[in-house]
């Protein structure tokens, strides 16, 4: 435990885990004390030391059966994620499914973490990867799931332990998952989760002296505590943070398709996703075509019960999160707005803001709910500092038919993440992360692993005994 005490917070001693679409209590869960962490990092320190001594083929197929044993329960998972989290049964089932993926993923490299053999005078170097010990993941409330197995699936595989403090609002599906890993195989204590609240059990796994590294996603303002608190004991971190990404319309764009993408880019869990195209930046040009295509598919855009098939946005995610989104949103403000149901849950129409000063709150901060603004640009210079002037720098998209533009723009756009013509911004095998104030690190891809791993330098002599 830490040496520096934590601060007094009159917390209650158990989670109400609410169903965002009707304001129900689904479950109530106890929440973990600072003492409760420190008991599991004793209990994932065991764990890890034969954990980390299995052959590499033995803990590979182990997370291959827990990923077969995710995949045995995805409807359950799906549901609870319904539940908890307010997502469409369809986005549901495609979150359980990417935990399972990420698990197979990640078994295929723990036999394919390699060191390197450097060329030296009088002797052979080689280098050697070893897992750092145990891990902490504090996954958001936003996509539990998935999140979740971003850091948990390479870090096990890696041959560490990993303690996952999931959001107070959804621990259902992280302890569930944690449940079906010990019926895999895994060891007892190697995967544990630690429902609380971030002030509690979060600080107390972050400032834990035996805890390696953190994985940590949420706000920007909570990951710069993080940082600063790991840093005080030189802990690694790997911090995915917000996020105000443009999506960038040129004149010479298929405007069909890019208006018909619009709204999904930022509407995608009511706008609740750091990669959420919340600006749309559009060649004046054709700013007026642009808004005639894209206000039909709004105004009609299907918002509604999450466990029904046809619905496309659900609720957000709580109340406070509701009154932050209003907060942004003046009722009489111009633009085009859809529907949403009246009623218990927490809901909040598909908005589009037009005529907002570039420089407006709205505009620059991370409204994480289903809101954007459209701004006109004049050029490619332009956009691109239009593009910028945030302090964010996540992910983004471009609609051209130059190629050459489109390689330019992407080059000069500050973000970890681009995608031209094309939505798209996170895929299991390829990396994902931020900059500016987005983040540190990268997660997911063929390095994944490697973030899980410290690199040991052995250099063995050749020479003999001096004559």
């Amino acid at each position: 435990m830490s040496d520096q005490p934590l601060r007094t917070v009159p917390y209650e001693p158990e989670l109400r885990v609410l169903n965002p679409a009707t304001e129900e209590v689904v479950a109530t869960v106890p929440a973990a004390t600072a003492e409760d962490v420190d008991a599991a990092v004793a209990r994932a320190a065991k764990a890890q030391s034969g954990w980390a001594a299995l052959a590499p083929g033995d803990r590979a197929r182990t997370l291959r059966r827990f990923a077969a044993t995710v995949d045995a329960h995805l409807e359950e998972l799906a549901w609870l994620e319904v539940r908890e989290a307010g997502h469409l049964i369809g986005d549901a089932r495609w979150e359980a499914a990417n935990v399972r993926d990420l698990l197979d993923y990640a078994a295929g490299g723990v036999e394919r973490l390699t060191g390197r053999q450097i060329p030296v005078q009088g002797g052979l170097d080689v280098t050697v990867l070893e897992p750092l010990g145990v891990v902490g993941v504090i996954a958001p409330w936003n996509f539990p799931m998935p999140i979740a197995a971003w850091g948990t699936a390479p870090a096990l595989a890696a041959g560490n332990a990993v303690l996952l403090k999931p959001a107070e609002t959804t621990p259902l599906t992280a302890l569930r998952l944690a449940e079906l890993a010990l019926d895999a195989g895994l060891p007892e204590g190697l995967f544990q989760v630690l429902p609380g609240h971030g002030p509690v059990a979060g600080d107390a796994l972050v400032e834990h002296p035996e805890v390696a590294k953190i994985v940590f996603t949420g706000s920007t303002a909570v990951g710069r505590q993080v940082a600063a608190k790991a840093s005080a004991r030189l802990k690694r971190v790997t911090l995915e943070l917000g996020g105000k990404s443009p999506n960038i319309v040129f004149a010479d764009a298929d405007l069909e398709t890019a208006a018909a993408a619009a709204p999904m880019s930022f509407l995608d869990n009511a706008g609740q996703d750091c990669c959420a195209r919340t600006r749309i930046l559009v060649q004046r040009s054709v700013h007026d075509r642009f808004l005639e295509l894209l206000a039909p598919a709004v105004e009609s855009f299907p918002v509604g019960d999450p466990a029904d098939e046809r619905t496309r946005m659900g609720p957000l995610i709580s109340g406070s999160q509701l009154r932050r989104v209003r907060s942004y949103v003046p009722d009489d403000a111009p633009g085009i707005r859809g529907k949403a149901p009246e009623g218990p849950g927490f809901w909040f129409p598909p908005t589009v803001l037009t005529g907002v000063d570039p420089d407006a709150r709205v505009a620059v901060e991370e409204v994480f709910g289903p809101v954007a603004v459209v701004l006109p640009f004049e050029d490619e210079a332009d956009a691109v500092r239009l593009a910028n002037a945030t302090p964010y720098g996540l992910s983004g998209s471009l609609w051209t038919r130059d190629i050459g533009r489109a390689l330019r723009v992407s080059g000069a756009v500050r973000a970890g993440n681009l995608s031209v013509n094309s939505h798209s911004s996170v895929r299991y095998w390829t990396p994902f992360g931020g900059c500016k104030q987005s983040g540190i690190g990268r997660e997911l891809g063929p390095d994944a692993l490697t973030a899980f791993t410290e690199t040991k330098n052995v250099f063995i002599s050749t020479e003999g005994p001096a004559q």
